[in-house]
């Protein structure tokens, strides 16, 4: 049985932030004051004050079920106000360029379940809008078991669910959230435009798994493909400059939430 996070004896946690990969949480982390750090369950939970809230967050894993459970041990031992899932997201709409910062106000799934609303304070969702419409302003993400790869696919999705974003997690985050009757917000930066061709390798890397296989995945792929060494190298850039815009969106919309709400 997975042990829930104490508190570490503070209390009165506004909101928690649920995070995939280090990238994402690196720059938001140096941007806490007061922070105090606890392991619970093979997973670091965080702390600290961000804009005055007091705020808890941890990474939790690439994928649903990572994030499933990383947001069930946040809530059982810092019972937020509001649930955050925050990170990177592929592009649907033709219109998002990459570093766009964008808050969607609904996620969906590629397979079965309900529409579910996000936001700071939910309210009635609008109908879903097709991928070219209404893209930053009342944008639907849509999250998927594994990495959309090619603009092919990238375009099916966009048609078959109306999203303007896809991930891996918000999905997850927000149906734990709606269980506990916590409002739930995402944040996600464009890290792939609509018709951006990602590496073959990204796959594989993005699939949950321990830090040590990821990187034995990465010198597999160079090994196989040199060419690779390049690719990735690129897309680490990338992330890191997408993780400084994540970090000050974050603590935007920590600053935007109602200290007492």
């Amino acid at each position: 049985m997975s042990q829930a996070p104490s508190s570490a004896g503070r209390s009165g946690v506004t909101i928690g932030i649920v995070f995939a990969l280090p990238i994402e949480a690196d720059a938001f982390t140096r941007s806490a004051r007061e922070v105090v750090s606890i392991e619970a369950a093979g997973l670091t939970f965080h702390q600290g004050d961000v804009a005055g809230r007091s705020v808890a967050w941890c990474v939790g894993g690439a994928g649903a079920s990572a994030a499933t459970r990383a947001t069930r041990l946040l809530i059982a031992g810092h019972r937020p106000r509001l649930i955050m899932s925050a990170g990177f997201a592929g592009a649907l709409a033709p219109e998002l360029v990459r570093g766009a910062v964008i808050e969607p106000v609904r996620a969906v799934r590629d397979t079965a379940g309900p529409p579910l609303a996000l936001g700071i304070q939910p309210a009635p969702m609008p109908p879903p809008q097709p991928s070219s419409a209404a893209a930053v302003t009342g944008a639907t993400i849509v999250s998927v078991g594994d990495v959309v790869a090619s603009s092919a696919a990238k375009q099916l999705l966009a048609a078959a669910t109306g999203a303007s974003l896809v991930d891996m997690e918000t999905y997850a985050v927000a149906e734990v959230a709606h269980a506990a009757r916590i409002p739930c917000a995402a944040v996600r930066v464009v890290s792939d435009t609509a018709g951006q061709e990602l590496p073959r390798e990204v796959t594989a890397l993005a699939r949950p798994q321990s830090g040590m296989r990821r990187l034995g995945a990465a010198l597999g792929a160079i090994g196989r493909r040199p060419g690779a060494a390049l690719d990735l190298w690129h897309l680490w850039e990338n992330a890191v400059v997408d993780g400084r815009t994540l970090g000050h969106a974050v603590e935007d919309l920590c600053r935007r939430h109602p200290a007492d709400a």
